[in-house]
């Protein structure tokens, strides 16, 4: 074993596996690194067996830009329905969500980035949207799990585009027709790769759990048939 494997410990080692991830996660989402390129650093990062090999899987990549301070903002007022979106510029260029063997959660009242990028090996996200303050135009999420997956609940009346590439796993997306869309409400696009997991999309009404939701949708059916 050579010196830098033999100084390094074990925990040492899976810190620094677990920042490696993570900026190869980060310069994925400045689009610095293809989806395939990205793949194989984040499968020799996994299999790497010392920081030298870790560190030789970001050292060519750029510097990454430094996010704008958030000191400040104004607190967040009640939350608006998709239709209102909030200010552009309280809206964050991009996010990184990362779950590595536990889990990552937004929900309540929240401003979503423009992008929003989410890694899950053996992990998984959550995601609730139906209290979110949008930003104007289309605000994008972008999925990578590995063994892993996303669950993301959106309020009634919200635009989704949904899709990926789903590999022993799914893409499930639970859609309602809803009438008289507002054109020009903000539009939430869903995508990205699944290796053994699963990325599932349902429409909830706020306060409704999934089970009431499914209750609605059958109820809401069968008006339908018998009128």
């Amino acid at each position: 074993m050579s010196g830098s494997e033999s100084d390094a410990g074990p925990s040492s080692l899976l810190k620094a596996r677990d920042q490696t991830i993570e900026a190869l996660c980060e310069h994925f989402a400045h689009d610095a690194l293809t989806l395939p390129e990205f793949e194989r650093r984040v499968d020799l990062a996994h299999r790497a067996i010392s920081q030298t090999e870790l560190a030789r899987l970001v050292g060519d990549l750029p510097a990454l830009p430094v996010p704008a301070g958030t000191a400040g903002r104004a607190p967040a007022p009640a939350a608006p329905p998709p239709s209102q979106a909030v200010s552009p510029v309280r809206v964050r260029d991009w996010q990184l969500l990362v779950a590595i063997l536990g889990g990552a959660a937004r929900r309540g009242r929240w401003i979503p980035p423009r992008r929003l990028f989410i890694y899950a090996f053996w992990g998984g996200a959550d995601l609730d949207f139906r209290e979110a303050q949008f930003g104007p135009g289309v605000m994008e999420v972008t999925v990578v799990a590995i063994m892993g997956g996303a669950s993301i609940v959106v309020p009634p009346g919200l635009a989704v585009e949904a899709g990926g590439v789903a590999i022993m796993g799914g893409f499930d997306h639970v859609e309602e027709v809803a009438g008289g869309r507002d054109p020009t409400a903000p539009i939430l696009k869903i995508h990205g790769l699944v290796l053994m997991g699963g990325v599932e999309i349902d429409v909830r009404q706020p306060g409704e759990t999934k089970s009431e939701a499914r209750r609605r949708r059958r109820q809401e059916r069968k008006r339908l048939r018998d009128g």
